[in-house]
């Protein structure tokens, strides 16, 4: 294993018109360009982590609690994976290369033993996809620049409900933060 593939957020929650947090159509068009990509990194054996938001019902100390609806609560649907993405995740959970990881936080390196998991592998190249763009995406890669490990942005594979905000991310990632973005 040399990359890993980071699948950010591509829930129920996030993405179905029925979302509590939805980013809708625009998070329901990547769906293929995130499956594809999920099922080579696994062909490829190389690392695929679904680093998914995970909050408490009723948890009025999280801080997402004061700026967003209740969302990705714990043993509720909106916190499946979103489409054909929940498939391909529970045909091929049982392999080395393929995780789950829950995160409390925008960033999937906060609080979790992500990085961790990719010094184990000497992993140091992310790919990332997922929603939204301008959050969780963007915290990630701001933490893996300031962690040195270089970072990819596939623009097919990212969305947000604030167009906007996606495109100010994309543009950041590439000037700000030295991340290729591939078309």
């Amino acid at each position: 294993m040399k990359k890993a593939l980071l699948v950010i957020d591509y829930t129920n929650d996030f993405v179905a018109d029925h979302g509590a947090l939805t980013c809708g159509k625009p998070g329901q068009a990547i769906e293929q360009t995130i499956a594809s990509l999920t099922e080579q990194f696994i062909q490829e054996d190389e690392l695929v982590v679904f680093a998914c938001d995970l909050h408490e019902i009723n948890d009025s100390y999280h801080p997402e609690s004061k700026l967003f609806p209740p969302h990705n609560i714990r043993d509720t649907d909106g916190r499946e994976l979103f489409g054909s993405l929940q498939i391909l995740y529970k045909e091929n959970q049982h392999l080395s290369n393929v995780r789950w990881m829950d995160k409390t936080r925008y960033s999937s390196f906060a609080g979790t033993n992500l990085e961790q998991l990719l010094g184990e592998r000497g992993i140091c190249e992310i790919h990332l996809v997922g929603v939204c763009t301008d959050i969780c995406v963007l915290h990630t890669a701001v933490d893996a620049y300031n962690k040195g490990i270089q970072t990819f942005v596939y623009e097919k594979g990212v969305a947000s409900f604030d167009e906007k905000g996606h495109e100010w991310a994309l543009n950041h990632f590439k000037n700000t933060l030295g991340a290729k973005v591939i078309l």
